[in-house]
């Protein structure tokens, strides 16, 4: 009785210090967890960028094709015609991005005679909701390959995948469930979402704060609790044996150039490493981007030839 009595009026100088102390830890464990959720909050709900694009008017002869996806939706996908019977490269953007800055490489890969498609995932361009970084974005994915695969104009056995960030871990959980994916270019992708959390936080300028990152990610998997049991990527990736499947490093993002180095060691045959000064393909200048897209288109043209009939 005499210690509760002492705790709840101390009198003891140590008593008095460890009171205080406890208090000051209890307020930042309190604003560190408030931070946390403020940032997670701002990481799930990105400012949007909305493609304002006449599609009337632009080259390659688009179709605007809409999909549902279940619980979440209808989504809006551009379809960029090739040769008939040619396999679909489908382009996934990446967090904060949207499908109108993925044009230029829709252009190079249509000029091979690729079909190509594009769509926001939920929470970028015109949609609205919430982003999880790839857990529910790979029924976004499913959504659009299965409408892609009924089409009369396509190969419905073959399809390739482009994906950052984002895109890449939705593009890549996908891949790793669906024998029509046969080849696969992921640039800065993560082997679990709360990887992303992590950057988030640090591009906020918040990763050095004690506990931050961890109590964001913690408020993550609260969020996406009925996700709680799925396996990261590396866990599946012996399913993509035979697939070929490219890995791009960027060097300027070194915690996604990390994730990505580590996902390629773990990957199986056959795969291919590009390492790269400068990542995200949206803000790189003219000469980084024609590059780039060579790379990409090249990687494509080896790995998933673009034969059928023609009818563009």
């Amino acid at each position: 009785m005499h210690i509760l009595y002492e705790i709840r009026f101390p009198t003891r100088w140590y008593t008095k210090l460890a009171m205080a102390l406890l208090a000051v830890v209890f307020f930042a464990v309190l604003a560190t967890s408030a931070i946390a959720g403020f940032l997670v909050y701002r990481i799930v709900k990105p400012q949007r960028t909305s493609s304002e694009i006449s599609m009337a008017s632009f080259p390659g002869r688009p179709e605007i094709v809409n999909f549902a996806v279940s619980g979440q939706g209808q989504r809006e996908g551009w379809f960029f015609p090739g040769f008939r019977g040619a396999p679909t490269i489908v382009l996934c953007h990446g967090y904060e991005s949207s499908r109108g800055e993925l044009l230029t490489l829709v252009s190079a890969l249509q000029d091979h005679q690729y079909n190509v498609f594009i769509f926001d995932f939920a929470a970028h361009g015109a949609n609205a909701g919430i982003t999880t970084l790839g857990y529910r974005e790979v029924e976004e994915v499913r959504a659009a390959v299965d409408l892609l695969a009924a089409r009369n104009d396509v190969n419905p056995a073959l399809f390739g995948m482009w994906g950052y960030n984002l895109g890449a871990y939705a593009a890549l959980r996908e891949a790793e469930n669906d024998k029509r994916i046969r080849a696969l270019v992921l640039d800065s992708v993560y082997d679990q979402p709360t990887q992303m959390v992590k950057v988030g936080v640090e591009r906020n300028g918040l990763g050095g704060f004690p506990l931050m990152v961890r109590s964001a990610q913690f408020s993550f998997e609260y969020l996406n609790y009925a996700h709680r049991e799925d396996p990261p990527l590396s866990g599946k990736l012996i399913a993509m044996t035979g697939v070929p499947t490219l890995y791009i490093q960027a060097l300027d993002d070194p915690e996604l150039a990390e994730t990505t180095r580590q996902m390629f060691l773990k990957a199986p045959e056959p795969r291919e490493q590009a390492i790269i000064a400068h990542g995200n393909f949206v803000g790189l200048n003219d000469e980084d981007k024609r590059t780039y897209e060579n790379r990409v288109v090249s990687f494509f043209l080896v790995r998933l030839p673009a034969v059928g009939k023609s009818g563009r």
